[in-house]
């Protein structure tokens, strides 16, 4: 407690509460434009705490990265376009929300859930960092291959309803993820001579091209229907919701709060991952699975608890272990090695009210992101007042952007644009695209810890059965396999 007072002591005084409202603030807009992650915004403020203070570069770190995590719930929510590969599964309850007229409930349970999933996943990691640190360090690439494995498992759960059309989506994401270097051994792949498929393709320009790119396209092909034009007046009380609007969420919520915590405290995977993994783990365990996609809280509440959750997961083995969690903890480790700190086992011994200072940064991040939102509701809701033939050429550019800036690749623009078209496809074709996106996220860890485990074990197979935590993964994964096939038969039984 000594050191959980002195932390926050540290933290209280003007200057530094104004460098963390400053990164929340400037998170919340990088988040919420798609195209700019939150990994962007972190690199761009990196520079500026060469001359700090350590306590204060990475208190200006840590709200940036809470902020950019949460403000792409709001294009997710308004555009159904994710800000950030967090915010995907918002879109999916999210967007039709907006369009029922629920945008500033919609916008108001994404941001009360966001802060309650962050606050809870903070205070787990301030009191049992070290004891989850030392359970993560006995995962390896048998461990890791079968928590991608059971992950996959979860394409038939977002499938809506289709066994068939889930697999083949998900199968179109292996294949989009087999393009590139291959992992360990480092051969070319389906690059067909086209040197800037050597990288692969990176996942902003697909998600922009999938969810925001099809949109436009489909908007072209209506016409702008009059109707589309304008969007209901409305009314905001309070955070948009009643009590009963989330009544019977208690599940939903701390389940993905877990699941997010958990797949953060996995180094490598983050929130890309969670917010699918808990929208889809919630939906099977919905009363009503049918409803998931059409706006209900439920699946808002699973992606954005889940995916602000992961936040404080991926920072227990940055500080605890050295290992960032994903690719935003890997600047926030450089910010701790500017100022010649290294993260690890003796941190929370040599530099035990640093470490307590930095919970206290992400506590009151935490809070002020909740105020900032809160503050905004009204202001992002006008966006949907904003004519359709008005706003999707603005958009259209922001895509553009966002896709560039990427990598200042024109290249990544195509892709965008070849990703829309096939997006679009999708759509006349009813085919989910979320099993693709998750497929596409999960192949890269799937295929190289398949790999390293290969070669751990000179060819066999039995490692992966006899691990224990592996072998718990591969029955979960079976089991909830025969379990979806089942629930399938069952479905088509009654149809």
């Amino acid at each position: 407690m000594g050191d959980i007072i002195t932390g926050f002591i540290s933290i209280l005084n003007l200057p530094i509460l104004a460098l963390i409202f400053l990164g929340v603030f400037m998170g919340i807009i990088v988040g919420a434009i798609p195209g700019l992650s939150v990994t962007m915004g972190v690199a761009l403020f990196l520079p500026i705490t060469f001359g700090m203070e350590p306590i204060a570069g990475l208190a200006l770190l840590c709200g940036l990265y809470i902020g950019g995590t949460s403000g792409g719930l709001i294009s997710a929510i308004l555009l159904k376009m994710p800000g950030t590969a967090s915010s995907v599964a918002t879109t999916f309850d999210g967007y039709p929300m907006a369009m029922k007229g629920e945008a500033g409930k919609a916008l108001g349970v994404g941001i009360v859930a966001s802060f309650f999933g962050g606050l809870i996943s903070y205070i787990i990691l301030m009191f049992l960092a070290p004891f989850i640190a030392r359970f993560a360090l006995k995962f390896g690439p048998y461990e890791y291959f079968s928590i991608a494995l059971f992950s996959m498992t979860m394409i038939v759960s977002l499938a809506s309803g289709s066994l068939v059309k889930g697999v083949l989506s998900g199968m179109l994401g292996f294949i989009i993820a087999f393009v590139g270097i291959a992992p360990i051994t480092s051969f070319r792949r389906f690059t067909f001579g086209i040197s800037d498929l050597s990288a692969g393709f990176s996942i902003l320009p697909i998600l922009i091209g999938f969810f925001a790119i099809a949109d436009i396209l489909e908007a072209l092909e209506n016409k702008f229907k009059k109707q589309d034009l304008t969007t209901q007046d409305f009314t905001i009380k309070g955070f948009g919701f009643t009590r009963e609007d989330i009544k019977g969420q208690g599940f939903n919520f701390f389940a993905s709060t877990l699941i997010g915590t958990g797949v953060g405290i996995l180094p490598g995977l983050g929130g890309s991952i969670c917010n699918l993994l808990a929208y889809s783990v919630c939906r099977g365990h919905s009363k009503y699975p049918e409803k998931y996609g059409t706006g209900i809280v439920d699946g808002l509440i699973a992606s954005e608890a889940s995916n602000n959750a992961c936040t404080g997961g991926a920072m227990v083995p940055l500080l605890t272990l050295g290992l960032p969690g994903d690719n935003t903890t890997a600047l926030i480790l450089a910010g701790f090695m500017i100022h010649g700190i290294t993260p690890g086992p003796l941190l929370f011994r040599t530099q035990g009210p640093l470490v307590y200072g930095i919970f206290a940064a992400l506590l009151i991040a935490n809070v002020m992101m909740l105020l900032i939102e809160f503050l905004g509701i009204r202001v992002f809701i006008r966006i949907l007042q904003v004519p359709k033939n008005i706003l999707l050429p603005i958009i259209t550019v922001f895509c553009v952007v966002g896709a560039y800036a990427n990598n200042n690749r024109v290249f990544d623009v195509l892709i965008m644009m070849l990703f829309g078209i096939l997006g679009w496809i999708m759509k006349k074709a009813k085919l989910p695209v979320a099993p693709t996106i998750l497929a596409f996220i999960l192949c890269p860890t799937l295929e190289t810890n398949l790999r390293r485990g290969l070669m751990k074990s000179q060819g066999s197979f039995m490692p992966f059965l006899t691990s224990p935590i592996s072998c718990i993964f591969i029955i979960l994964a079976v089991v909830m396999l025969v379990y979806n096939i089942r629930k399938e038969i069952l479905n088509s039984k009654q149809a």
